[in-house]
């Protein structure tokens, strides 16, 4: 068993609490990502499980054992760091190698696990090559091989693609899906791309200020965001956004008035919201519907800018009144251009709101 529980996990630095109390569990064999911006805290939690800093207060369990006094070599925890951290002078059987070698293994021994963890890693031909040799995608897998060898019951990623190309985090993304499909093995991977969150993950813990805004698979965090933070975190592009006031509430939904005028039913329960009550409405650009139609529920505008992709359309358009941008996500045969007057459609149903605490109102089933 190789799950993972913290208990009201709590860390500092001097007087600046950086984790504030952190309650979660993951499953044995799970794949959970913790994302989340810059200084959110994630990498600390991840450093904390791997007892590479102290626990200021609460708990953290490995397989039901306590593990905050245990140093890091009896945690049974292998860590793939952003940086290869590879010896330039041994070839990558040797820097596999290094770690059973300190261990004091027997030689045959070592020599099995290597061959086991290049074979999984597809690096068979690149054993005897030194890291110079290497591309970035074949260092990041060495790295990884040199985790496997010790068979962990954890393995830990802290932003192990961001120094590789667009092209090879692709491709890294696919093969570390793989190595958990093989593996089995509980991986806990920390990321600010969304993006290698949504496609890797079992879960996703959404991380802010040192705080947990929501857990939950991809999608779940994708259509049914606990608040606006994790609404406009997740998703790309973002989410749109707009002010607006409470007009009615009703069971079947509630209607809402722009910063234009415009008024627009949301499938959203805020019966328990007084009318006037400001709001915030989030919808995703690939909901938001262009038309040169004008038609009841509406809002007039024109194409700020038109991004065509080949497959994919990006229109750019501001509401009047509004202080921000929208994104509209459209198809490659829209006649839309640049500088062109359009109507936006809001389906109430793909409308969330939002309080005034920014939680996100219950949605209409």
């Amino acid at each position: 068993m190789a799950n993972l529980q913290f208990n009201a996990l709590r860390k500092s630095f001097g007087e600046t609490e950086i984790l504030h109390g952190i309650d979660l569990e993951i499953q044995d064999g799970e794949f959970v990502v913790f994302v989340g911006p810059s200084g959110c805290g994630k990498s600390t939690l991840l450093r904390c499980i791997a007892g590479l800093e102290e626990i200021s207060s609460g708990e953290l369990f490995i397989g039901g054992q306590r593990m905050n006094e245990v140093p890091p070599s009896k945690r049974g925890i292998a860590m793939v760091f952003q940086s290869y951290a590879l010896y330039p002078h041994m070839t990558v059987a040797e820097n596999m190698a290094f770690g059973l070698k300190l261990a004091g293994l027997p030689k045959a021994e070592i020599q099995a696990a290597v061959l086991r963890a290049a074979k999984i890693l597809q690096i068979e031909p690149l054993l005897d090559r030194r890291p110079k040799a290497l591309s970035g995608g074949q260092r990041q897998r060495v790295a990884i091989g040199r985790a496997i060898v010790r068979k962990p019951g954890v393995f830990l990623f802290d932003e192990p693609l961001s120094n590789l190309d667009a092209g090879l985090r692709v491709q890294m993304r696919v093969e570390l899906a793989r190595l958990h499909r093989d593996l089995a093995t509980t991986m806990v991977y920390v990321t600010h791309d969304q993006v290698e969150a949504m496609t890797l993950a079992n879960r996703i813990v959404v991380i802010n200020q040192g705080r947990i805004e929501q857990v939950g698979s991809p999608l779940e965090l994708y259509h049914r965001p606990a608040n606006r933070f994790v609404a406009g975190f997740i998703g790309s592009p973002k989410m749109n956004f707009l002010a607006c006031t409470l007009v009615s509430a009703a069971e079947a939904g509630a209607t809402v008035r722009l910063e234009d005028g415009t008024l627009l039913p949301a499938g959203a329960d805020a019966r328990g919201l007084a009318e006037g009550t400001p709001l915030t409405l989030g919808i995703r650009p690939e909901r938001l519907i262009a038309g040169t139609a004008a038609e009841e529920g509406t809002a007039r505008t024109s194409v700020l800018v038109a991004e065509h992709l080949g497959d994919t359309v990006f229109l750019y358009v501001q509401l009047p009144g509004s202080a921000g941008q929208l994104t509209v996500k459209s198809q490659p045969e829209t006649p839309l251009r640049t500088g062109d007057e359009t109507h936006l459609r809001f389906p109430a149903k793909h409308c969330l709101l939002f309080g005034p605490d920014d939680r996100t109102l219950p949605r209409i089933p």
